[in-house]
């Protein structure tokens, strides 16, 4: 790591970390607040930049660090303007009245330090305005996808989970029509597939996908749907039959050891068109795409003159390809800075509680970088922060809804409408009526 520079602060100095991707920790910190960590392997794969060591004495921005001195002086932002290849690791550390900041990539490529060439607000709270200012630069110089009204959605996640079968899409396609609400945007969630390396081939228990669809469509609405293109199980029949198009570690989910997909790899390629040329030919044109950090993993690939960064980018772009431009890419799971350009939403924090988490026990896993990366709306794409669960079976949904409410981007909630209280029903009809900026 080389010095980029040392900045005097006070006392209230505070520092922003940008993570990796949507469910990396991302957060303003002060001096005295605790360094997030990975406390397992797997989370090191699913929660932070896989092949990067993490820093237990420093905060670590992954192509991206604002520290905002807190003595009145201007914001001083450390960034990259180019995600295209390669994205520097940035970490600062406090050391008494200074903090000391560093990078792995070369000192000079991160130019954006002076505050006059960002024109940043001066004085205390600069650090806000300084991200908005490089959230403006980064996505214009990346073509960052945005202007678009943020979608209504219903999905089916938070409330049939992998369970979900068709008739309960329907079921609630009817009551959405009878109660008036104003979705223009029905996603069918994990569960409608074979799953982990089969995520295409249709699950006879779900029943009739193109049916499904049909009757989407048929309403007026866009058909939306979810699936994990770029990992495998390394059971899967994916990983077996082809050994060559898989790469390392991309930790554990589904009851399987999950691998990334060499993006570079033609037999890939081919693979993910015939996958999204059957979604785009079924009527879908809505598609959230997950554990996309998979396709960035390290690794050797078949170009040899890729980088982890540009064989995901290379991936997503053959998506847009066959998708077209008018389709709704969804990132989650997806790294942040490589992502801007090629999808239109993008989901800012982790899910808002696991499978059995109805009772309040994960507390609200999404709060804090939900609110902290708010600044990238409309400046990199439509923010989603996670579907409002508005049933009276959410203990915290009161203290979600605050944060949903909040929010800007995606307006999306996950409720079966037949079991909404009069409450429920209330929030459900705040969050489709606002829009925030």
């Amino acid at each position: 790591m080389s010095i980029v520079d040392e900045i005097p602060v006070g006392p209230d100095a505070r520092v922003y970390a940008e993570g990796w991707q949507s469910w990396s920790p991302t957060t303003w910190s002060l001096r005295d607040d605790r360094v997030h960590l990975p406390t397992e392997a797997w989370q090191h794969a699913m929660r932070f930049r896989p092949g990067v060591p993490v820093a237990d004495d420093a905060l670590q921005g992954e192509g991206l660090l604002v520290v905002d001195p807190g003595d009145g002086s201007d914001a001083r932002v450390f960034g990259t303007l180019d995600a295209s290849r390669e994205v520097p690791t940035i970490r600062v550390r406090w050391r008494g009245d200074r903090v000391v900041v560093e990078t792995d990539a070369d000192p000079g490529s991160l130019s954006l330090s002076d505050p006059g060439s960002l024109s940043l607000s001066k004085g205390p709270g600069s650090g806000g305005a300084a991200l908005e200012v490089f959230g403006e630069r980064f996505g214009a110089a990346s073509g960052a996808r945005i202007g678009r009204r943020s979608p209504r959605v219903w999905c089916t996640w938070y409330q049939y989970f992998e369970e979900v079968r068709a008739a309960d899409v329907v079921e609630n396609l009817r009551a959405i029509d009878d109660a008036g609400l104003d979705v223009d945007v029905v996603q069918i969630d994990d569960g409608w597939s074979l799953g982990t390396g089969e995520w295409t081939a249709p699950n006879p228990r779900f029943g009739s996908l193109p049916d499904t669809v049909a009757a989407i469509l048929d309403s007026g609405r866009r058909a939306g749907i979810w699936l994990a293109p770029f990992s495998v199980g390394a059971g899967s029949s994916v990983a077996r039959e082809h050994p060559d198009w898989v790469l390392g570690d991309a930790g554990r989910n589904w009851g399987d050891d999950l691998r990334g997909l060499d993006l570079t790899h033609p037999g890939v390629r081919d693979y993910l068109t015939r996958v999204f040329t059957d979604i785009r030919d079924l009527g879908i044109d809505y598609v959230k795409l997950d554990f996309l950090y998979s396709g960035a993993l390290p690794g050797a690939r078949r170009d040899p003159d890729a980088t982890p960064v540009s064989a995901y980018r290379s991936g997503l772009e053959l998506i847009r390809e066959v998708l077209g431009d008018d389709a709704f890419l969804l990132g989650c799971g997806a790294p942040i800075l490589p992502s801007v350009g090629l999808v239109d939403g993008m989901r800012v924090a982790g899910d808002t509680f696991h499978e059995g988490g109805e009772d309040g026990s994960q507390g609200l896993r999404g709060r804090m970088s939900v609110e902290a990366r708010s600044w990238q709306h409309g400046r990199f794409w439509t923010n989603d922060s996670d579907c409002l669960v508005a049933r009276p079976e959410f203990a915290l949904r009161e203290e979600w809804a605050d944060v949903v409410l909040a929010a800007p981007g995606i307006r999306g909630f996950s409720d079966r409408l037949g079991g909404l209280d009069a409450r429920g029903r209330q929030l459900v009809d705040a969050l489709l009526k606002e829009e925030k900026a």
